[in-house]
């Protein structure tokens, strides 16, 4: 099988020119920042998510700054809300030192045609499908580590005492909420080769467990979403927070862990990892997890955290379904989406895998 694209973001120079479709009025921008003229902007490459741009300045000016948008033709009040997203993180700034500083929110779209936000750039290294710089084995393991601890930290974070992050919480029954939502977007990207899949679903449905707590989550917490200092390798910020809502931890840990690929993972699932989690002295998943539960004190068994892990894959195979389905359907030509149903069909073994025979998935 052709290796997947990761279903986020598109392989390739992170920070590139700006796509004709996706240009602005840069001087517009330029004069609602009011910190002088943008010598250069720069797109960082992404794939159906919110547009993010590197705007330059001279150094005159003052240090560069990075611009944040909803794709062309989207409403800024639903999917691409740029306004929660800059909300959430000039919140979480006074209790969680890890997000960037955010410099403005522009609600008027004439300026661009758009809602957007501007923040300032967090320098460091992101790590990609491997890292950019020699690691040793004790470093890898000391990265993971330190980005479990900034989880942690995210989980801890008393939402009740920021009235904006509180303000996204719509109480217990997370867990129920995200299976029937999951559920219903695969039911409607279906194409003639999705496969079944009905054993995955009921046991998901049988199976769920009640919300053991309700933080922030970050719903996509992935390395390729930290960034890094560049000589110790610790982490100094994380981002991309369009999808962050107040939710069940655990849910946001199998989530993330569904795009962990180690090193002992077979050959397919090899070709869907995008990011250097296989490296020497990365931790497993089983790790992960044991360290996650050691420091919190939740109660993660092997057989509690089945449940967890299943969800993570189905909800990446919905998020693959959903472009595929574009694709089949020709509401995208991109031939980077031409391989997908098979990584789909892939992810459907695992989950049957890990949910077992019988009626319901028992085991």
């Amino acid at each position: 099988m052709t290796p997947p694209p990761d279903p986020q973001r598109v392989e390739g120079n992170p920070a590139r020119p700006v796509r004709d479709e996706d240009a602005f009025d840069v001087d517009a921008v330029a004069a609602w920042i009011g910190r002088g003229p943008i010598v250069e902007v720069r797109q960082f490459a992404g794939g159906a998510s919110n547009l993010t741009y590197l705007l330059r300045y001279d150094d005159a000016a003052g240090a560069d700054l990075i611009l944040r948008r909803p794709p062309a033709g989207s409403k800024a009040r639903g999917a691409h809300d740029m306004g929660r997203e800059h909300d959430v993180q000039q919140a979480l700034a006074p209790v969680f030192p890890f997000v960037p500083t955010m410099v403005g929110l522009c609600t008027d779209a004439s300026v661009i045609g758009s809602e957007f936000y501007v923040m300032e750039k967090v320098d460091g290294l992101i790590p990609r499908k491997d890292f950019q710089v020699e690691v040793s084995p004790a470093a890898a393991s000391a990265l993971c580590s330190d980005a479990l601890d900034v989880l942690v930290a995210l989980h801890a974070v008393d939402v009740a005492a920021v009235p904006t992050l509180a303000a996204l919480g719509r109480g217990d029954g997370y867990v129920a909420r995200q299976v029937g939502g999951w559920t219903r977007r695969f039911a409607d990207a279906r194409t003639d080769d999705t496969g079944d899949w009905g054993a995955v679903v009921a046991w998901l449905d049988e199976r769920q467990p009640r919300d053991v707590g309700q933080v922030l989550v970050h719903n996509d917490f992935r390395l390729d979403n930290l960034v890094l200092d560049q000589d110790s390798l610790a982490v100094v910020g994380v981002l991309d927070w369009e999808m962050a809502t107040v939710g069940d931890p655990l849910m946001d840990l199998g989530g993330a862990l569904a795009y962990w690929v180690q090193a002992d993972d077979d050959e397919v699932f090899q070709m869907f990892r995008r990011q250097p989690t296989a490296a020497p002295g990365m931790w497993t998943r089983a790790e992960v997890v044991a360290a996650y539960a050691e420091r919190t004190g939740r109660d993660v068994d092997p057989e509690r955290w089945r449940f967890y892990e299943v969800f993570g894959l189905f909800r990446l195979a919905v998020i693959i379904q959903q472009i595929w389905y574009r694709y089949v359907h020709r509401q995208t030509t991109n031939e980077a989406f031409a391989h997908l149903g098979g990584a789909v069909a892939y992810l459907e073994g695992r989950c049957r895998a890990l949910v077992g025979p019988g009626p319901g998935g028992a085991a």
